[in-house]
């Protein structure tokens, strides 16, 4: 997917009361990085082509022009070369990275220009995020580190163990809670992470290349149990991935 300009039709905008409502929309939006975006996309809209954007400004053009819809339990997949902005499309949708411009609605609500703390508890009670990198904290055991989200929230530690180990359980690592992330496989760490994002019940998944540091035989197994899960709890998921085989699988 070349992430410029829209990628659904004016006419699909439009809203439909009586059609069920899209969990994220986007519209029209931009990310460009250095010190110049307003210069940067009066060039792109005279037509002058990114690398020349980049010499003449300093700045970068990520992302132009995005609109799309996700309805609810649906899984997205955003594929595309590497640098084509589809990483920098997943943090807009939860702000790791700021918009330039456009419109991001989440569950009707929109987040571009919320205030700091209306957007954190957007993040911790419907966003769930899952790195290629695992992301783990180290020194602290496996249930510690599913747990970690409702730990922040302020949950108490009976009540966030009991629905870590329930979360365990469910990604296949049921009795792995008192391990450390250094005794475990690549497969197993990304099943704490996916376990990790579970527990705090989102509705929707971000997963940026999540497996896509994993060994191609583990790679499918979790490509499953992904698709298994979302069919048991019905999450959205938004995937990233640079795999055509693999976004033919999950989308």
């Amino acid at each position: 997917m070349k992430l410029e300009g829209s990628i659904i039709s004016e006419e699909s905008t439009r809203e439909d009361t009586e059609s069920p409502q899209p969990i994220i929309s986007v519209r029209n939006l931009t990310r460009v990085f250095g010190k110049n975006p307003e210069t940067a996309l009066e060039l792109h809209r005279k037509g002058r082509s990114k690398q020349e954007i980049y010499e003449e400004t300093g700045s970068t053009l990520a992302l132009t022009g995005i609109s799309f819809d996700v309805m609810p339990g649906e899984t997205f997949v955003l594929m595309g070369l590497s640098g084509s902005g589809k990483s920098t499309l997943l943090r807009c949708l939860n702000r790791l990275i700021e918009p330039t411009g456009g419109k991001i609605r989440i569950d009707g609500e929109e987040i571009v220009g919320m205030g700091e703390e209306e957007l954190r508890m957007i993040r911790r009670r419907k966003l769930g995020m899952i790195f290629q990198n695992f992301a783990l904290l180290p020194h602290r055991t496996v249930l510690d580190n599913v747990a970690f989200g409702l730990e922040i929230q302020g949950v108490p530690e009976e009540e966030r163990h009991k629905k870590a180990e329930e979360v365990l359980q469910m990604v296949g690592l049921g009795g792995y809670g008192a391990s450390m992330p250094g005794e475990l496989s690549g497969g197993m760490k990304q099943r704490v992470g996916l376990a990790r994002a579970l527990t705090s019940d989102p509705d929707i998944l971000l997963m940026d290349e999540a497996f896509s540091a994993l060994d191609p035989l583990i790679k499918r197994d979790m490509q499953d149990e992904l698709l298994d899960l979302q069919q048991r709890l019905e999450k959205t998921i938004i995937f990233v991935t640079h795999d055509l085989d693999e976004a033919l699988k999950l989308g």
